[in-house]
């Protein structure tokens, strides 16, 4: 995929999500952009990272989340 692609496939995704998931996003977009050489090496240097971050990614479009509020709740 071209950068722009990725851009509107990433707008398509944040139009979707709830306000709290719009603020786990953010958080980890922030992270990455200020890590962003070092962090996508890191990740990709994961073995199935690719796949498991595309599961994490339809799980999101399809709900299957657990809230942050059921998270701190629980823990």
């Amino acid at each position: 995929m071209k950068t722009l692609e990725l851009r509107e496939q990433i707008a398509e995704y944040v139009d979707q999500l709830s306000e709290e998931k719009l603020l786990v996003a953010v958080d980890f977009l922030a992270y990455l952009a200020s890590k962003e050489d070092d962090a996508t090496e890191e990740l990709l240097k994961i073995a199935g990272f690719k796949q498991e971050f595309a599961n994490a990614v339809k799980n999101v479009q399809q709900g299957k989340v657990i809230s942050v509020d059921k998270l701190q709740r629980k823990y």
